[in-house]
């Protein structure tokens, strides 16, 4: 994906980029590059992949959420930064938490922030379980991309949402997740309120954002010890 191509594709979703803007995003590039050669961030290297793969890719989280309101967003793993650092950069108006459980990636997470100079975001190194216990209902949303299986991320999360607020994963082909989902959604108070299928622009691979609303107060009992949750879930 070309710049150009990169920015029409964007005006298609509603997303108009300033110079200024896309001039950070240039710089967060040439910051990623330079740090993934010291560390292992991402095997997608090629600058017309990552602004499809990961760039464009992040920002279609537009498709089921409204990213121009004043919102708390949590990234859980965030690793190299998707969607975190885009969905900042794009919408300075977010108040973004980078959550990640590897101190070299959140000291490499740290140095994009300072050298793109973005404010009202912070990082955190600590697994999402834990940093569940400390902090109830803080987040009008959670996103994850590409992390877990659905049910582990309903478990460990749910405790950091809002009453009404949201869920946001980011997958690919979910529908065998979702199915294997359905009983912890209805012991923690969630409901699926949308799916949203689409194929990214020239390569054709499909995404899918499952968004996922909090209508009740999670239950005391969760989350559950992640060790467990994982074993139950890959048994499957």
């Amino acid at each position: 994906m070309t710049k150009e191509e990169f920015l029409e594709e964007l005006k298609k979703i509603n997303i108009f980029l300033t110079e200024d803007k896309l001039m950070k995003l240039d710089k967060f590039y040439e910051l990623l590059i330079s740090w993934n050669e010291k560390i292992n961030l991402t095997t997608i290297t090629k600058k017309e992949d990552v602004y499809l793969k990961h760039f464009y890719d992040s920002l279609t989280l537009v498709k089921a959420v409204d990213l121009t309101k004043d919102l708390k967003v949590l990234d859980v793993g965030s690793g190299a930064g998707f969607p975190g650092i885009v969905l900042k950069i794009v919408f300075p108006n977010l108040k973004i938490t980078l959550l990640d459980s590897l101190q070299k990636r959140i000291n490499y997470l740290n140095e994009i922030i300072k050298e793109l100079e973005l404010k009202d975001i912070e990082t955190i190194c600590i697994r999402v379980e834990d940093y569940a216990k400390m902090q109830k209902e803080k987040y009008d949303i959670v996103t994850a991309r590409a992390v877990s299986h659905l049910g582990i991320l309903i478990e460990t999360t749910f405790p950091l949402i809002k009453i009404n607020g949201y869920l946001i994963a980011m997958k690919g082909n979910v529908e065998t997740e979702i199915k294997e989902s359905s009983k912890i959604l209805n012991l923690i108070g969630g409901m699926i309120v949308s799916c949203c299928a689409f194929e990214l622009p020239i390569e054709n691979s499909l995404r899918t954002l499952v968004k996922i609303v909090k209508e009740n107060e999670t239950p005391k009992k969760f989350p559950r010890r992640y060790d467990k949750i994982k074993k139950d879930y890959l048994k499957k």
